[in-house]
């Protein structure tokens, strides 16, 4: 690659002032609180969508609940009511019995049933029971020998009066049935004459009423035998009830009526039916008021979204204020270091243009004086030929007059000022700036320089380095080692102090740190690094070399 094409694709390095960046508070604020504004607004929206659905599981959970509440209140209710039917019914049948036992059974039952007895119940009960042949299967011999005794019993005497009597006893009430049992549960009386005769020892309902005990239960019947013929579909409480007759109250017999509750039980049911409606409607209005209520609790949740959102964005507005007042105080500060940095610069360039024009000077009428000194030296050696005294003064007046011809030189070397980026070898330089040091008065420490060989040339500023040397190496104590070498980046430049033990390295750290603050700018307008050891005795200054194809190396 040719020289031209090289610098061409090197970017030109800028003065410090215009080439630095600034901290743009604003921007970073800017995008942190935004992005953690939008994520607590995420994580409250979720948690506000969570809450209103948890609300509304809460909301079906109860609204189910009651509706499992009110249906088994209803169930329960019509139960309750149905056994209160039973109950009430139960004790109608037991005052009824009681009646028919004042008006009838001293009168008619006790003397019927008393007939009755002398028939004997021995020889059916030893056949054994075929209750659970099938209808279609020949007659049950058991039942067979219980319907012989049956016609027995309606063919004793008094049978006729005792069953008008009975007949128009319960007529135009609601008691469709009555059957009448001895204490063997032998059916010695039915209103419906087929049932006399049929044994009842086996039943638990007359196993009750035998032992003092009445007992109802609910039966539906699709036809029944009732006083008044075949009734269909009714509703019939059947009670079995024991008779007491004597001063002991002993049961005499027992009992069976069948009442007809169809009206009661078609109340109950209309009952269950308008509760039923009731809870319908009670349901609705539950499920309307949930609806209604997590409708209030989603709006409340918008409205506080909502205010959430406007307090986040008066907080932001509040904040971005506060940062814009901040961000414009960080520019002012920078602006006022900048100018601070730019008139370092201009002070240092015209001190050096000052001390470049004193080393002119004082070059050109040293150089003139020195150049007259020389010249009478050599013409007086020429015409002192063969006195050696002369020739020695002579020569010793040449080495003076070249020794400050050299000095004059390093000066002007030195006062030399350059305040835009060349290619240069550092070596010259900093070996100008440590001999410089040494016609200081003030600076009582020696510096040894230690130039590297084969050193590779970089693009700098040279009054940059100068300022860098002249700020850092007056605050340094001690033996003060100078030396170069190659790096990975160019060139390294390592200040090393060799202060004794218990002395400090360098004069001040307030001052130290204002110094090394101004070289570092310096080194990173030039592209390099500064960087300073822990114990302060060591500084390594790195400058990037240069690309060109004629550097030297």
């Amino acid at each position: 690659m040719s020289l031209i094409a090289k610098q061409a694709t090197t970017p030109p390095r800028t003065p410090y002032a215009t080439r630095r960046t600034t901290f743009r508070l604003l921007r970073y604020f800017t995008v942190a609180a935004l992005v953690s504004l939008l994520t607590v607004s995420l994580a409250l929206y979720f948690l506000e969508e969570r809450e209103v659905a948890f609300f509304q599981d809460v909301q079906k959970a109860q609204s189910a609940f009651f509706k499992e509440a009110q249906a088994e209140l209803a169930v329960e209710t019509e139960q309750t009511a149905r056994r209160s039917l039973i109950a009430a019914q139960e004790a109608a049948n037991v005052n009824l019995t009681q009646f028919f036992a004042n008006t009838l059974w001293d009168s008619h039952f006790a003397p019927f049933t008393a007939l009755t007895r002398t028939i004997s119940l021995d020889r059916c009960r030893a056949i054994a029971s075929g209750s659970n042949s099938p209808p279609a299967a020949a007659a049950n011999p058991r039942q067979e020998c219980f319907a012989e005794i049956g016609l027995k019993i309606k063919s004793l005497p008094g049978f006729a009066a005792l069953d008008q009597r009975a007949t128009a006893s319960m007529r135009t009430s609601n008691v469709f049935k009555i059957k009448v049992y001895d204490l063997r549960g032998l059916t010695v009386y039915s209103s419906d004459h087929r049932n006399i005769g049929e044994d009842k020892i086996d039943n638990a309902g007359w196993r009750a009423a035998a032992a003092g005990r009445a007992a109802s239960e609910l039966t539906h019947r699709d036809h029944f035998s009732a006083f008044e013929g075949i009734v269909e579909n009714r509703d019939l409480i059947s009670s079995y009830i024991p008779v007491r007759r004597g001063g002991a109250k002993e049961v005499v017999g027992v009992f069976e009526i069948y009442a007809d509750v169809t009206p009661l039980l078609e109340q109950i049911k209309t009952s269950s039916t308008l509760l039923a409606g009731l809870v319908a409607g009670n349901q609705g209005k539950i499920e309307r008021t949930s609806q209604q209520n997590l409708e209030k609790v989603a709006a409340n949740s918008d409205t506080l979204l909502k205010v959430v959102a406007a307090l986040f964005v008066v907080l932001f507005a509040a904040l971005l204020y506060i940062v814009q007042r901040g961000q414009n105080i960080i520019d002012q500060q920078i602006l006022a270091l900048e100018q601070t940095a730019a008139r370092e610069r201009l002070w240092h360039q015209e001190k050096m243009s000052a001390m470049s024009a004193m080393a002119a000077n004082v070059s050109h009428e040293t150089g003139n004086a020195l150049s007259v000194i020389s010249a009478t030296a050599q013409e007086l050696a020429a015409i002192q030929e063969g006195n050696d005294g002369a020739a020695d003064a002579a020569a010793k007046i040449m080495d003076q007059c070249r020794r400050v011809f050299q000095m004059t030189r390093q000066i002007s070397a030195f006062a030399t000022a350059s305040d835009h980026i060349e290619f240069t070898n550092v070596n010259p330089l900093i070996e100008a700036v440590c001999y410089f040091f040494s016609f200081d008065r003030r600076f009582r420490n020696p510096i040894e320089f230690r130039p590297a060989e084969n050193l590779p040339w970089c693009d700098l500023i040279p009054d940059f380095l100068k300022e860098v040397l002249m700020s850092l190496l007056p605050t340094l104590n001690g033996h003060i080692v100078v030396s170069t070498a190659p790096c990975s980046l160019g060139v390294r430049i390592r200040i090393h102090s060799e202060a004794a033990d218990g002395e400090p390295a360098h004069e001040g750290d307030a001052l130290f740190d204002s110094r090394v603050e101004i070289a570092s700018r310096r080194i990173e307008d030039m592209g390099g690094t500064l960087s300073i050891g822990e114990s302060g005795k060591l500084i390594d200054i790195e400058l990037p070399a240069c690309m060109r194809e004629d550097s030297p190396h």
